[in-house]
């Protein structure tokens, strides 16, 4: 029997296997330091992937969860420890020191616990380091100087202005989350209705109210419906994850949005969305549709934390192929020359 090798198809399938493993490169999670020395610190993205899903229209608001691109959301939220580090490392040196909720009332002020008792102008001002510190575009433009201070919009005149969002600058890569970003790491789940996609109520994955716990990582948990003494448990014990595999979505702590209640981003002292309830609320709170708005970007609540989006996840660089798929594929194409001459 004769073996021909046929060289169209060989090129083909090294066309895809190349394209598959840009494609798991560009979505795998990743661990980011921040810092440097005593004050450095890591943070865990998960990719948010499935770009073009459709919206949910059955929640607050609706519709939400289409995103179009993919991206990254942080796995657990902002933790003290950061915020002391930031403060250490930057925020002090420069008069943006970023204050936090005294929880000793409340659980007590373990460096793991959510970082609560920050305002969203402070979280864009952390936000904002992470962006300058590993030498990317800031998000939020800040022309005063007070770590407190309302932002400015970003104008047509600025590199990076995107007039569906002046509060966010298009070239940065460390944001806080859209409410359709927050959304969709939330309660979408690729897989639903047999790999088409859907949305479920609760962001443990499920319809019906997760389990609640005081603290753990068991599947379809949540830290919810607990007395307020009890206060939030460490963020990498924050209960069951999302479909996507991010933690703490539902209770813990309430999240700040990047959007305005309104969702237009055109006011920069409008009330900001915040979602996903705290250790004391019902479950309902933690739901698709339950979202909040009654704190302006300057209020400092101590159940309100936050958590951060990588952007450009999906068009990070990828590395270049190693030596030794260079080779098989120099000695793929060589093969192919043989049997060609064969003929």
């Amino acid at each position: 029997m004769k073996y021909v090798l046929n060289a169209k198809w060989l090129i083909r399938s090294i066309a895809g296997i190349l394209v598959g493993m840009t494609t798991s490169l560009a979505v795998q999670a990743a661990v980011v330091s921040f810092g440097s020395g005593a004050n450095q610190f890591n943070m865990d993205f998960v990719p948010i992937g499935n770009p073009g899903n459709a919206p949910d229209t059955t929640g607050n608001p609706s519709p939400a969860g289409s995103v179009a691109y993919t991206y990254q959301m942080g796995k657990f939220e902002v933790n003290r420890d950061m915020i002391i580090k930031y403060n250490s490392r930057y925020g002090n040196a420069n008069s943006l020191a970023i204050s936090l909720a005294d929880m000793s009332p409340y659980g007590g002020n373990g460096i793991n616990k959510p970082a609560t008792g920050v305002s969203w102008n402070e979280a864009a001002r952390f936000v904002n380091w992470l962006n300058t510190s590993t030498g990317n575009q800031a998000a939020y433009k800040f022309t005063t100087s007070a770590v407190n201070d309302n932002i400015a919009l970003w104008t047509s005149g600025d590199a990076g202005y995107d007039a569906s969002n002046p509060y966010r600058n298009s070239l940065a890569k460390y944001v806080l989350p859209s409410y359709n970003e927050w959304y969709k790491a939330s309660y979408y789940d690729p897989s639903a209705n047999n790999g088409a996609g859907g949305y479920w109520y609760y962001p443990t994955g499920s319809n019906t109210a997760p389990n609640a716990t005081t603290s753990g990582t068991a599947s379809n948990t949540a830290i919810f419906n607990l007395s307020v003494s009890q206060g939030p448990a460490d963020v990498d014990q924050a209960g069951g994850l999302s479909p996507y595999g991010v933690m703490g979505l539902g209770g813990n702590a309430w999240e700040w949005e990047e959007s305005s209640f309104d969702r237009l981003n055109s006011n920069i002292v409008s009330s900001r969305g915040i979602r996903g309830g705290q250790w004391g609320n019902v479950a309902s709170s933690l739901s698709s549709g339950r979202r909040d708005y009654n704190l302006t970007p300057n209020s400092e609540a101590d159940d309100v934390s936050f958590r951060v989006v990588m952007m450009n996840a999906s068009a990070a660089p990828v590395p270049e192929p190693s030596m030794m798929v260079i080779g098989t594929l120099f000695g793929l194409g060589g093969l192919v020359a043989k049997r060609r001459m064969k003929k």
